[in-house]
């Protein structure tokens, strides 16, 4: 696992140990910032169910001026530190162990809104509707912000969830992207 372009481009993250975790492969990660970005201007981002971080450092290193991590596992919560200080990013993030619906209640009460919105839950567990219906309760997506859902293929994502619209559908292997913006 490794960051695939931007200033941190190269640079080997460690993975969550064990097997609580599933890292998002190289190819898909590539693909989810070649549909969104592939570069940013600045922004915040948000990376739920972030396990060992590697979708916000992406963020933070394709541009992105900051980012929240969030993940209720310990071992994740070390890795993303250790992920962070690897990659000199400690100073543009923030990291929390949570459960990702306190999270967002949390970060709501911040009134705070975010350039990206990145969604890898478990893929058994996944509350992807729930986690909608929080994002546009507490105003967290910008108005030109994307937010990006990494399900199993087998997952099936509403066309329309509040104000967020389905831009866009890939498959890679067993795992499928959802890209959302405000319609």
């Amino acid at each position: 696992m490794r960051v695939i372009a931007g200033e941190a481009r190269g640079l080997q993250l460690k993975a969550v140990p064990g097997k609580t975790t599933r890292p998002t492969t190289d190819k898909v990660k590539e693909a989810m910032f070649n549909i969104i970005g592939p570069y940013f201007d600045g922004g915040k981002a948000l990376d739920l169910y972030a396990g060992s971080g590697a979708l916000g450092i992406e963020a933070l290193s394709r541009g992105m001026e900051s980012c929240i991590f969030v993940d209720q596992n310990k071992h994740a919560v070390a890795t993303i530190h250790a992920n962070l200080s690897h990659t000199g990013y400690t100073d543009k993030a923030e990291v929390y162990r949570n459960d990702s619906l306190r999270a967002l209640k949390a970060v709501g009460k911040r009134d705070v809104s975010f350039e990206l919105i990145l969604l890898d839950p478990p893929y058994a567990k996944q509350q992807i509707a729930t986690i909608f219906g929080l994002i546009d309760d507490y105003h967290l997506l910008a108005p030109a912000g994307v937010t990006v859902c990494e399900t199993a293929l087998h997952i099936q994502l509403p066309d329309i969830a509040g104000p967020l619209v389905k831009e866009r559908e890939e498959c890679y292997g067993d795992t499928k992207l959802t890209v959302y913006k405000k319609g």
